[in-house]
């Protein structure tokens, strides 16, 4: 067998051994308090002999008191019925020795009673992955109880099966297969539900009318491989999910559909002139996100893996368990997640009660949330965690206005709508539209604290700190939206927690470095090639989004000490992945790697990196199907050499269609235009309302055939507005306008050579420069004259007083400036 190794402190992440054993004992900041039990947790009956160790007492808080309800493990496993009985409630020492073979305190996910529930037995919610994350969370309570001063998590690395690249069947590109032979038995009986136009639309939508959508959206539940081990047949053969007559039946023809489709397709047969690695999948790489994560407060936590359904649990393994029902505009993310729209996640009022009671108890919390806002433009705040009644009033709320992330909490301090508000600091722009790693902290000490990324962004709390008892226990939790449904956050979360106590900077740090989601070491090995005992290529790898794997970190590493002397002078050179029997069309940025290992740069624990570079590969069958491997133009001695195909000659050049020498001025030259021509600041209050409220119908380009009526629209509003500007203010106008009597009837004012006195002034300024392609002075002056003339005539004019002078003024001062004497460039 393979000796596994301890990657102990890998140089890409954090040292979680340390950061934790300094959160977890010793000198640790963070008082860990044993929670106070809500009033709906269950309660066991138990009078049997007191537990004779530690360690039996660590067992019964952390896992038997949990599991040995009757609505889980206690109606069966317990004296005198089923064996093992490690639910019984007369003897804990008894059970306790049950238990025996059954956990695994050291990989807590790998324990038997883990396995057996993610397996669908006794589940005791809808969701068996729900009811494993659970498990796991209550045996690592115990071991992190069993062994408190060192809570360290390092990842175990275990060497693979190994096992050759397999010919295997790839999805066409076009849709037209599916539709003969498996979308007509999805659409049929599976259309009131997976679809986006069903009453309550179930994700994922692989029986929508539209086929295209239907087939992006069931290529990750086909195996074409093995077809009756596709997970919509499984989904119905073993877990009866919506049969529509008898089970096995309907499973059977939905897989005779999926093997029509299959039978049409070619193998992909791998290419045996490639020098390449061994194969994996996804779930074949060793768990490298969540270890290392402080969770030690933790009163609720969601993880999104269940994938489909309309609720997402709460797996904390706090009772009473908080889960969320999904409603609205939602789907579904791939490698964990949940995106909204105008949708929420809300948990009953009932439920959401277990914040109240284990969070006003401690006085203090923490909000610690994997978030990717959808875009930076969203008000409000748009709530991303809310613990509320409606849109005005709440306990605590996390949310986003624009680039900011906002703090709403209710306090003695503040109002009953967590007003005022801690926001971060507008020119930061700490929030984009990427996935974040976001706390928010309160402490009676410290008051609002908000870290992302890891770091504090030193945004002070100016409100004092105050007691929480002004709580109120009948409010709602929800994410993505505001319990009234009338504040919606459009964006995706990866995973949102709920902590009793606040979260220490060296907590967060390690939180932020034991990521999130599906995130994988994949060892692919390479020892039948350099003849090095259990070497490999080690990739961290994870499912991006629900199109694509994210692949970093690539590093030489070898399973068996001492060596270091045998790995000097190893080359690796145009390394491309590959994935189902041919190498990807896109993200081969290692196509290029040139790099020698030598024994000076390797290191036992961590291996020798090959390459600081991540890259993205597209997802094709879905991660329980896609099989990866990795090709080498040279590895060691062994060498591929690559012929490229001669390039295609280039076509012949074209004759584009001449453009136009001419062009206009863009928004932001014309608000400068007018503001130079006119001599109103930019920065003056009415015109820059007026051109933030014009900007987008302005032109954005100089490109004057692309110049429509509705951009000349706006530049005459603008034009009027910096003119009016002009003309009521007296300083400004008797600057442009030093020679005419602005205080004379219309009638009088213009009258004679009057009228010059606005013209000329508008001439001398806005036509400063005799430019032989633009509009003469003399037939300009004679337009404003015509112009002028007319309107003082005051012909039908209800008033044709000092205001209506005014206004000409400013009629003939935007017919210049609004012109193309200004516009065209």
């Amino acid at each position: 067998m393979l000796r596994p190794k301890v990657l102990l402190r890998p140089a890409w992440v954090l040292s979680l051994t340390a950061i934790l054993a300094a959160c977890g004992g010793g000198d640790t900041q963070v008082t860990e308090n044993p929670l106070p039990p809500p009033a709906e947790q269950p309660v066991v009956n138990y009078s049997g002999p007191a537990p004779a160790t530690d360690d039996i007492r660590h067992f019964k808080e952390a896992l038997w008191d949990n599991i040995a309800t009757e609505d889980r493990c206690g109606a069966c496993h317990i004296q005198g019925q089923q064996s093992p009985t490690f639910a019984r409630n007369d003897d804990i020492n008894q059970a306790y020795t049950d238990i025996n073979g059954l956990v695994n305190l050291a990989r807590p996910g790998d324990s038997a009673l883990v396995t057996k529930v993610a397996g669908g037995h006794n589940c005791w919610l809808s969701s068996d992955s729900a009811c494993e994350d659970i498990m796991a969370t209550w045996i690592g309570n115990w071991a992190s109880l069993a062994n408190a001063q060192d809570t360290s998590t390092d990842i175990e690395l275990q060497a693979p099966v190994s096992r050759a690249p397999g010919s295997t069947r790839n999805f066409p590109a076009s849709s037209d297969l599916f539709a003969d032979t498996v979308y007509p038995v999805l659409n049929t009986y599976c259309a009131d539900c997976h679809t986006s136009s069903a009453t309550i639309p179930i994700s994922p939508y692989f029986a929508s009318a539209d086929v295209l959508e239907a087939y992006e959206a069931a290529k990750d539940r086909l195996n074409l491989d093995d077809p009756a081990s596709s997970r919509v047949v499984v989904r119905l053969r073993e877990q009866f999910h919506n049969c529509w007559s008898d089970c096995d039946d309907d499973a059977a023809t939905l897989s005779a559909a999926i093997s029509d489709m299959a039978a049409e397709i070619a193998l992909t047969e791998l290419d045996p002139q490639l020098v390449h690695s061994d194969a994996l999948s996804l779930y074949e790489g060793v768990l490298a996100s969540g270890g290392g994560r402080f969770d030690s407060n933790a009163i609720a936590k969601w993880e999104f893996k269940t994938g489909s359904g309309n609720q997402a649990f709460d797996t904390s393994g706090v009772d009473p368990a908080l889960d969320l029902t999904l409603s609205g505009e939602y789907n579904w993310v791939g490698g964990y997640g949940i995106q909204l729209g105008n949708g929420k996640a809300q948990g009953t009022t009932t439920a959401s009660r277990k914040l109240y009671e284990l969070i006003v108890g401690t006085g203090e919390f923490a909000i610690e949330a994997w978030v990717a806002p959808a875009n930076v433009t969203q008000k409000g705040p748009a709530r991303i965690v809310s613990y509320s009644g409606g849109r005005d009033r709440r306990n605590f709320t996390l949310g986003q206005t624009l680039y900011n992330y906002d703090v709403m909490l209710r306090t003695e301090n503040t109002d009953v709508n967590g007003e005022p508000i801690l926001s971060t600091d507008d020119d930061a722009e700490v929030l984009q539209a990427s996935l974040q790693h976001v706390v928010i902290n309160y402490s009676a000490t410290d008051g609002r604290q908000i870290y992302v990324n890891g770091e504090y962004t030193g945004d002070i709390d100016d409100t004092a700190p105050g007691s929480l008892l002004d709580w109120d226990d009948s409010f709602a939790f929800v994410l993505g939206n505001e319990v009234s449904g009338d504040r919606p956050w459009a964006g995706t979360l990866r995973m949102v927690a709920i902590h009793n106590r606040p979260l220490n900077e060296q907590a967060i740090a390690g939180n932020f470095a034991a990521g999130v989601g599906q995130k994988y070491f994949l060892l692919f090995g390479i020892s039948d090639i350099i003849d090095i005992p259990q070497s490999y290529v080690m990739f961290e790898v994870s499912q991006y989004d629900s199109y694509s794997y994210l692949f970093t970190e690539p590093h030489f590493i070898s399973l068996q000490s001492g060596v270091a002397t045998d790995i000097d002078g190893v080359t690796f050179e145009g390394m491309r992945i590959g994935i189902n029997g041919r190498e990807s069309f896109a993200g081969q940025v290692y196509s290029t790697l040139a790099t020698t290992v030598t024994a000076a740069e390797y290191d036992e624990q961590n291996g020798a990196r090959l390459s600081r570079q991540g890259t993205i590969i597209p997802l094709e069958k879905g991660p329980e199907s896609d099989e990866f491997f990795l090709t080498f133009e040279r590895l060691g001695d062994a060498e591929h050499v690559r012929v490229e195909p001669t390039p295609s000659a280039p076509a012949a050049p074209q004759d584009l269609t001449p453009q136009s020498e001419i062009g206009v001025r863009n928004f932001g030259e014309i608000n400068a235009s007018m503001a130079a021509l006119t001599g109103v600041p930019v920065s003056n209050t009415s015109v820059n309302q007026a051109f933030v409220s014009l900007q987008q119908q302005l032109p954005s380009v100089t490109d004057i055939e692309s110049y429509v009526a509705a951009n000349q629209m706006a530049v005459t509003q603008l034009a009027i507005r910096y003119c009016d500007t002009l003309v009521e203010d007296s300083s400004l106008r008797q600057q442009f306008f030093p020679d005419f009597d602005f205080s004379q009837p219309a009638s009088v004012a213009f009258s004679g050579e009057a009228s010059a006195n606005i013209i000329t002034p508008l001439l001398d300024n806005m036509l400063k420069t005799a430019i032989a392609t633009q509009a003469s002075r003399d037939d300009v002056g004679d337009e404003l004259a015509t112009l002028i003339s007319g309107l003082s005539a005051c012909n039908g004019t209800a008033s044709c007083d000092a205001a209506y002078t005014r206004t000409i003024t400013k009629a003939s001062c935007a017919a210049v400036l609004g012109s193309a004497v200004m516009l065209i460039q």
